[in-house]
């Protein structure tokens, strides 16, 4: 990957958004979060074109995101019979989405989407291939136009 291509600074994002878990029981974890950390829902969505339903959490300026797959040949539906449960992403705020894809491909950073799309509380979204970021995968979060930097 050549990062010298790019600014590096323009990169940097603005703060990170979520960090996300894959569960089997969106049900179950939420209230083991609740128990154990007294974290509560903030947001809860089904998506369906991503296939899963979510609920995010708030921590401070952030959240915790757990995804639980529509089914099993949903992307996260194969992350769990793979790997079971567990972290899955994390996400980084940034300003402009559509700008950050075209700089990780400058950069010669592989990505899973070439484009924006819908992502929860009316975000856009893209994600970054794990080769890309040390095995990690990552996805860039855009908030929604007008939307508060807090939920």
């Amino acid at each position: 990957m050549n990062m010298g291509a790019t600014n590096p600074i323009s990169m940097i994002p603005a703060a990170i958004d979520h960090v996300a878990f894959a569960v089997e029981s969106l049900d179950a974890a939420i209230a083991q979060y609740r128990l154990l950390l007294n974290i509560t829902v903030a947001h809860r969505e089904r998506i369906e074109e991503q296939g899963v339903e979510e609920a995010m959490l708030r921590v401070g300026e952030s959240y915790v995101q757990l995804l639980q797959p529509l089914g099993p040949e949903t992307p996260v539906g194969k992350f769990l019979i793979k790997r079971g449960p567990g972290l899955h992403h994390i996400g980084y705020r940034v300003a402009d989405v559509a700008a950050a894809i075209a700089q990780f491909k400058a950069a010669g950073a592989r990505m899973i989407d070439e484009h924006p799309r819908r992502g929860s509380r009316n975000t856009k979204i893209a994600f970054v291939h794990p080769s890309a970021m040390g095995g990690v995968l990552v996805e860039l979060v855009e908030e929604a136009r007008g939307a508060p930097a807090k939920h």
